[in-house]
């Protein structure tokens, strides 16, 4: 071999070897690199990884946990959560129908999947169809939420026969009941479709009441179908805890179904009242119209709403008056809505200025019907005046031209401390939502920022200031329990699920506002208002009833518009129940606080105070109009019992040819009018004679009974039973036409019209 053939040799064999080296050296790094990643896998990834693969590996659903329960006072249910299910379908288990080679059709199971969910559960067949086909590679889709359970029971019943139970499945679910729809809507609030409170109560409690959520722990394969003999962990959920509330589901019914014949009878924008605790604070009933159902919040119930916004609405309101009204109907408005309160301030004002000695139950003022304050003329409602007046009587007449001439007197400084003591200026500490904070400038003056005469005269009458009810019932009721300012609540108590108490409510007395032998003066001025003066529609036979009316008109308004007011307590001497009853916006003629909102406070006295068991202390000339106990003459000779009827005043009409009485109407112990009417029947075979109500309105105490007895009815009144001018029937509890049983007793509803004009 030559030397060129060597040096070749010896060249091809130097790069072979530095090829392998090479060689060598990447494979070292591929391996070291292939090292040094397994060993980060497995040692520092190794947590990161494994919750990957456990992801991929493990499907956890979420078991929703039971809300608390919200209960009355009487431990009814007000809101509850029941189980539901999340239905829902694996797409990639989902088939075609499919032709074989040898022509044969190979039936698959997306018919009858998407017809049976279709069919049973109410959703779109074509549009699941659509969501099952684009999705046939997973293994998740969600067809519908809380399911209930008769639908459940179908659709288990469907799967069984059809053998689809590894293609729809149902997970166990909760959803959020108000068994009693509309009872106390505004102040309950809802939840949403995630199980969250939005508004009222579900919302101020949210925490308390949410409980922690449960698991279930299952193994899947990769198109989240669950593998055989797969372990499965389940850890139950929690209950939220229980609220009790203040609210007695009976007393709500009551001041509901006073709001709603107040709403319909006044065509008004909003009506709402609160009925508390004059001693503790506690809400015992709150309401306000137009409202709604909690189990379909969304729903406007009142359409009327939709048209006040198209024509009254701003531009937006206007181009979305549903939705405008659907946000309205949710507020509480009896907790949040700032009004002018009016009138119904006086008996502030003057507690102010008799606890500071401005002015003494003697004082004395000449009302002309005109008084200048501030460069202004201000009129009282009486134009040629009052006369003299005593404090007592500025409230009876609802004097405004007095408490301008108290109100100069006080000043805006001592003004100011009362309207703050009384709890204007703050928020009232209640337990819910909706409880808003007065702004100085906008609700209020502040004499450090501006209060200005004219400010003052306004305000001495309760004209150019802002409160809301809940302030006004808890203020008004600081002086029925001896100056005493409450903070009002509405939940009593917390529970457990086995109902062991969590938390409990004491009532707390936010401050001494005025002293008891002031609060006493004016608390009986109150009672006069009602016994003689503007606030008479509120008088109840047997109940001592104290309160104050109101009449304010809404200002910068281009149309004339009013809020009509009554708040008080009763009975005065030892006060059990507050009330406020606010009518925003009436129409018609009639619109001021004594007209048509006293009658609804004294019918809300009335019920109340029955039902929580008051007894009522009658005068003698309350006794003397009042109702009396039908007689028993069952088993009489009807001679003998036309004989014992007629002696105590009653018209008698005997029904039957027998000669014995074998029943009567009404029966024995019915409240019935003194000189009423009575049906005896003497034959068992004769069934109930039938009369027609006649329609009362209009009539006169005397008017009324000698119609119903004619007609073979009677009468209850309630409200003025006085023959004084201006007192006339406005209401019935039967509507006319309505064909009763002979004897039956119709509830008729009185006021006047004459001195109530605040």
């Amino acid at each position: 071999m030559s030397g060129e053939e060597n040096r070749k040799m010896n060249s091809l064999s130097l790069t072979a070897r530095r090829g392998i080296i090479v060689f060598a050296l990447i494979a070292a790094v591929g391996m070291g690199a292939c090292v040094f990643r397994v060993l980060y896998l497995s040692v520092f990834g190794a947590e990161k990884y494994r919750e990957k693969a456990e992801n991929q590996q493990l499907s956890v659903t979420s078991v929703e946990a039971n809300r608390g329960t919200i209960y009355d006072s009487n431990m009814n249910i007000l809101a509850q959560s029941a189980s539901v299910w999340l239905v829902y379908v694996n797409p990639s288990r989902v088939t075609d129908d499919t032709v074989g080679s040898d022509g044969k059709v190979k039936q698959g199971n997306k018919n009858l999947v998407v017809n049976g969910l279709a069919s049973i559960l109410g959703v779109d067949a074509e549009k699941l169809k659509t969501e099952i086909t684009e999705r046939s590679k997973y293994g998740y889709y969600k067809v519908k939420g809380k399911v209930e359970l008769a639908q459940r029971n179908e659709l288990l019943s469907y799967i069984k026969e059809y053998k689809l139970g590894n293609v729809i499945f149902m997970d166990p679910d909760t959803k959020r009941y108000y068994p009693n729809s509309e009872l106390a809507s505004t102040l309950m609030g809802f939840t949403g479709t995630d199980g969250n409170g939005l508004f009222g109560l579900e919302y101020y409690y949210d925490d308390v009441l949410t409980g922690t959520n449960g698991r279930i722990i299952t193994a899947k394969n990769g198109v989240q179908s669950e593998m055989p003999n797969s372990h499965e962990e389940t850890y139950e959920p929690s209950e939220g805890v229980n609220l009790v509330l203040a609210i007695d589901s009976e007393i709500q019914t009551i001041l509901q179904d006073a709001l709603k014949t107040a709403l319909k009878e006044t065509n008004a924008k909003n009506v709402y009242g609160i009925v508390t605790e004059t001693k503790t604070g506690a809400v015992l009933a709150e309401a306000n119209l137009p409202d709604y159902d909690p189990n379909s919040p969304y729903d406007v119930l009142y359409p009327e709403l939709i048209e006040y916004f198209k024509e009254n609405g701003t531009d937006e309101q206007k181009a979305d008056p549903e939705g405008a009204a659907r946000s309205e109907q949710w507020i509480n408005k009896s907790f949040s809505a700032f009004y002018h309160p009016g009138s119904v301030y006086k008996v502030f004002l003057v507690s102010g200025a008799l606890e500071e000695g401005v002015i003494t139950p003697e004082t004395t003022y000449n009302c002309t019907g005109t008084i200048q304050a501030a460069g202004r003329t201000i009129k009282d409602y009486y134009t040629t005046g009052h006369g003299v007046e005593t404090p007592s009587k500025l409230l009876i007449n609802s004097c405004n031209c007095f408490s301008v001439f108290v109100g100069q007197k006080m000043g805006t400084e001592l003004y100011y401390k009362y309207f703050d003591a009384f709890g204007f200026t703050e928020k009232t500490g209640v337990d819910s939502s909706g409880d808003m904070k007065p702004t100085a400038g906008i609700t209020y003056h502040d004499p450090e920022d501006s209060f200005t005469a004219s400010d003052l005269a306004s305000a001495s009458f309760g004209q150019s200031i802002s409160v809301t009810p809940l302030q006004i019932v808890t203020a008004v009721s600081a002086i029925g329990n001896g100056g005493k300012l409450m903070r009002p609540y509405v939940v009593k108590k917390q529970t457990d699920k086995n109902g062991n108490t969590v938390k409990e409510t004491t009532p707390v007395v936010r401050r001494q506002v005025i002293s008891e032998s002031t609060a006493s003066t004016v608390a009986y001025y109150m009672s006069l208002v009602v016994k003689d003066g503007t606030g008479k529609n509120a008088y109840v036979p047997g109940y001592k009833v104290a309160g104050k009316t109101g009449t304010s008109e809404k200002l910068n308004r281009a149309d004339k518009a009013y809020i009509a007011s009554f708040s008080g307590f009763a009975p005065y001497d030892d006060p059990d129940i507050s009330v406020v009853i606010i009518i925003d916006e009436p129409q018609g003629a009639n619109y001021s606080g004594g007209v048509i909102a006293a009658p609804v406070a004294g019918e809300v006295f009335e019920k109340v105070l029955k039902y929580r068991g008051v007894a009522p202390v009658y005068s003698d000339d309350e006794l003397a109009a009042m109702t009396v106990s039908t007689p028993n003459v069952v088993g009489s000779t009807v001679e003998d019992a036309k004989k014992t009827l007629e002696a105590d005043g009653y018209t008698v009409r005997v029904i039957g040819s027998g000669e014995n009485v074998i029943s009567q109407s009404p029966e024995e112990g019915k409240a019935t009018p003194v000189n009423g009417f009575v049906a005896v029947y003497t034959d068992s075979g004769t069934s109930a004679e039938k009369v027609k109500v006649p329609d009362f309105t209009g009539m006169t105490v005397s008017e009324a009974n000698r119609v119903a007895v004619s007609s073979g009815l009677n009468v209850k009144i309630s409200g003025s039973a006085s023959e004084s001018a201006g007192v006339a029937a406005y209401k019935q509890d039967k509507e006319k036409d309505t064909e009763v049983d002979i004897g039956t007793v119709v509830t008729v509803y009185f006021r006047t019209t004459s001195g109530v004009h605040d």
